[in-house]
């Protein structure tokens, strides 16, 4: 029994023993550790030429500019105003009978359509009502770089 005894308490002593060493270890490792980590390196700072945002594609341009004409009708201050911007910006579009499509509703990819106009008809119901009630969403152009086609939805 005493053999049992005396080797548990070497065995429990040994374990003590073997902790507290790995624990001690184990904290002057992490010392060396920190102090022997050295500094960083002093960070120079690169100045990066500023990177131009890319050139706007023509539908983007003539996306604003419709959007500016359509504002620009709409709060027109007169009537004869209104029909001076509606006839200088005629260039912009292939003809006067530039299709006009308002999309009411759209599900799974399908669009429908209101009754298509033209714009100048369009142009014209935005000066007569004072309400810009669209947005564009797609412009084609032609060849020329002229509008060819709207597409307007709901705001």
């Amino acid at each position: 029994m005493k053999q049992k005894t005396t080797s548990r308490a070497y065995n429990r002593l040994f374990t003590l023993a073997l902790f507290a060493f790995l624990a001690m270890g184990a904290c002057k490792s992490k010392k060396k550790v920190v102090e022997q980590a050295p500094p960083p390196p002093p960070v120079e700072k690169v100045e990066e030429a500023p990177v131009a945002p890319p050139a706007p594609s023509a539908e983007e341009v003539a996306v604003e500019k419709l959007e500016n004409l359509f504002q620009s009708v709409t709060n027109a201050s007169s009537v004869p105003v209104a029909n001076r911007m509606i006839d200088d910006s005629m260039s912009m579009f292939s003809n006067q009978n530039t299709p006009v499509l308002i999309v009411i509703h759209e599900e799974r990819g399908i669009k429908d359509y209101d009754e298509p106009t033209t714009i100048n008809k369009y142009l014209h119901y935005l000066k007569d009502t004072k309400k810009n009630l669209n947005f564009v969403s797609d412009v084609r152009l032609d060849g020329n770089g002229r509008v060819s086609e709207i597409e307007l939805r709901r705001k």
